[in-house]
């Protein structure tokens, strides 16, 4: 018996053991991974392609617009029985009943003319009445073809205005999409920074709480044999007191960064990121111009300024185009009628409309003409927003470009004191044992080591965030002289 409670005591651990393996995975995962990851899982990524997809979608509506439609309109079936009121050749009135059956339908293929405004459609309809109670009979009515034109005369042509907006909407959704993307990606850097500060300053902490053992059991020695006083051995007894509970504190933060890293990557709370130093490209340095070039070519506010523009011109039009009414609309083609339904298609008769419907008003109080001057009045009004803007979009660009630039300097400074700062404490920790400096000395010495080491990774994520910063507003990775694309197509039918 004892060996069988042995063996299930042992194959317990064995599972227990491989059941904590399995649940907490920890791995090494480098700043690209993280982007990858986001740029696939986050849920700001979701809500990018779904913004994408609308766009793409009302676009493809735009194109179906100049496309031929065939559309079938009928009532299948209808039937009437009830009395109306009539008027008579004497000027009388009296009630009569309507007791009917009836069928009809029509097909049309219509299509949008993109040169004048207009729509033209031939059609074809049937329409079948049975004439129901005494002297019951049937009649059918054909329009075997006609042809429909309608058209404004001086109104705004819609169709041409939407031919040249809605491209102009889609590329600006298009470039929307790619700095949304880019958007995620400084996301994920300042949580991966932010998570790469935390467990460097557990790091430290865990260091310092080490050293400080040792040099209070040092301390502890020195002090029997009379070397150092009782309030340099309180002193150091409470360093070791402070650094463990600044052990404790950086551990909360370090499960808090954690956390928020894990969850914006989409990742399980087993998984154990172990954030990996990112490598940096010191030598590049990026001219303005070029960056402005760029900005001006891919970046989703020059054509939001280009659609902007277009949609105030167009405003203007249509307060223009409505100031007279003149509408045509004809129709040609030929109709039969006959109790049979071989009859109604022969013989056939000339079936032709045509109607010109004018508004011209004579007094309206200068309303019109005030439409057409509020629209030109919002149209300066919008150009002058896009001045403004204009100025402001460079500007950022210059101070993106002049921080970067002067971000590597500010590394390379921050890189050589770290390691300066390091090699001071670790002399400061030799020199103290030796009793040549005191433990203010050597706190200091420890400050600036620990703020060095965190300057240093504060430096590296300004260099990163300034460079994305960048590539989100061109759409240019300057790094491989690239221009960021995507398959749009293959992303909105996924």
């Amino acid at each position: 018996m004892k060996r069988i409670g042995v063996w299930i005591i042992g194959l317990w651990a064995g599972i227990c053991t491989i059941q904590a393996e399995t649940l907490e995975k920890s791995y090494p995962l480098t700043l690209d991974e993280a982007i990858r990851l986001a740029q696939v899982r986050s849920v700001d990524a979701a809500v990018a392609l779904n913004e994408l997809k609308t766009a793409y979608w009302e676009y493809r509506t735009h194109k179906a617009d100049q496309l031929p439609e065939v559309v079938f309109t009928g009532t299948l079936p209808t039937y009437n029985k009830q009395y109306a009121q009539y008027q008579q050749s004497d000027g009388s009135y009296t009630y009569v009943q309507s007791n009917m059956f009836g069928l009809n339908g029509k097909i049309s293929i219509e299509q949008n003319i993109a040169l004048t405004g207009g729509k033209i459609a031939l059609n074809t309809s049937l329409d079948f009445t049975r004439q129901l109670g005494h002297g019951a009979y049937s009649e059918f009515m054909s329009v075997p073809v006609s042809l429909t034109l309608t058209q404004p005369i001086f109104g705004v042509n819609d169709q041409k205005w939407k031919r040249r907006i809605e491209p102009v909407r889609y590329e600006e959704a298009k470039a929307a999409f790619m700095e949304s993307v880019e958007n995620v990606t400084i996301t994920t850097i300042t949580h991966y920074f932010n998570l790469l500060l935390a467990q460097d300053n557990l790091e430290i902490c865990r260091q310092n709480l080490e050293n400080a053992n040792k040099l209070y059991d040092i301390a502890v020695a020195k002090r029997k044999i009379g070397h150092i006083s009782e309030i340099e051995l309180m002193q150091l007894k409470q360093s070791a007191l402070q650094a463990k509970g600044k052990v404790t504190e950086a551990e909360a933060n370090f499960n808090s960064m954690m956390f928020q890293l894990r969850s914006f990557l989409g990742l399980s709370e087993e998984d154990i990121i172990e954030p990996v130093m990112p490598e940096t490209s010191t030598d590049l340095r990026l001219d303005y111009q070029q960056v402005l070039e760029k900005a001006q070519e891919n970046n989703s506010f020059s054509k939001n300024i280009r659609r902007r523009q277009l949609e105030a011109d167009y405003d203007v039009a249509t307060a223009k185009g409505e100031r007279f009414g003149i509408d045509l609309f004809a129709s040609v083609g030929y109709t039969g009628k006959e109790r049979t339904l071989a009859g109604a298609y022969d013989p056939l008769k000339d079936n032709q409309i045509v109607e010109v419907g004018v508004t011209i008003p004579i007094l309206d109080w200068g309303k019109r003409k005030g439409k057409v001057k509020v629209a030109e009045s919002n149209r300066e009004v919008e150009l002058s927003k896009i001045r403004q803007e204009q100025m402001d979009f460079n500007q950022d660009i210059f101070l993106l470009v002049e921080n970067f630039n002067n971000q590597s300097t500010q590394l390379q400074i921050a890189a050589e004191v770290d390691e300066l700062a390091e090699r001071r404490y670790n002399t400061s920790i030799e020199t103290f044992m030796v009793g040549k400096i005191d433990i203010l000395e050597l706190n200091d010495a420890q400050n600036s080591k620990d703020d060095a080491k965190q300057k240093h990774i504060q430096e590296l994520y300004y260099y990163w965030r300034y460079l994305y910063n960048i590539r989100s507003l061109t759409l240019y990775d300057f790094l491989n002289n690239c221009t960021l694309d995507a398959d749009f197509e293959k992303l909105v039918r996924e």
